[in-house]
């Protein structure tokens, strides 16, 4: 820092690289640099999506809450809030209106499964429920629909995310994975039986669980 309080000067790190220092944290991600490269295209067909693959792990590896028979819900891999669900179709369709009538119907019928389980097990005081369609409607994969299921709680959009571009966020998601499985596992669902859908089993490899 200048003596006079004006601009910082120049430093250079252990590394001998240089830089100025300034009033921001970085919080490094470089797990999101494959997506950030690849953009929409990378997830435009079948072999390259996540809510195409996650069926085909174990629920654990791939972060699902809930099979039923024509759609199953996962938790997203990028929580807005500890808990943020999506409700996604087993097929690769990208429209709300490329379901058809008994996809919709169970579509429906798990999201109001959700937010009653959610309730259940967190307790929040709201919701926010919603399908971002296309890529200008603001989808973040928007060749698979689904939707958000996000609970909320009074003071959970402080200024973390406003100032410092940061969401902090209170429980591991295998946490958030086995409490809200667990307590889906103990309620009778409209959505068909929690081992209904297709895909199942151990699945191999590392995991990845879908985020948007």
């Amino acid at each position: 820092m200048s003596n006079f309080g004006g601009a910082p000067e120049p430093v250079v790190d252990d590394f001998e690289l240089p830089g100025v220092p300034d009033a921001f944290q970085r919080l490094w991600t470089p797990h999101r640099l494959a997506y950030v490269k690849g953009g929409q295209e990378q997830f435009s067909g079948k072999d390259s999506c996540p809510f195409c693959e996650a069926p085909n792990r174990s629920d654990e590896q791939s972060l699902i809450v809930h099979r039923g028979r024509l759609n199953f819900v996962v938790l997203n891999l990028y929580p807005y809030n500890p808990g943020h669900l999506l409700v996604c179709p087993y097929r690769h369709v990208p429209d709300y209106t490329d379901l058809t009538l008994e996809e919709t119907a169970e579509f429906a019928a798990l999201s109001q499964q959700a937010m009653r389980i959610l309730r259940q097990v967190a307790n929040p005081s709201g919701f926010n429920l919603g399908m971002n369609q296309g890529v200008t409607g603001g989808a973040g994969i928007a060749a698979h629909l689904h939707q958000h299921i996000v609970p909320r709680w009074g003071g959970d959009g402080n200024f973390m995310p406003i100032i410092a571009s940061t969401k902090a966020i209170t429980q591991t998601l295998a946490d958030v994975r086995q409490q809200v499985s667990e307590a889906w596992a103990a309620v009778p669902s409209p959505g068909g039986s929690a081992q209904s859908g297709p895909g199942q089993g151990a699945g191999n490899g590392e995991g990845a669980a879908a985020g948007a």
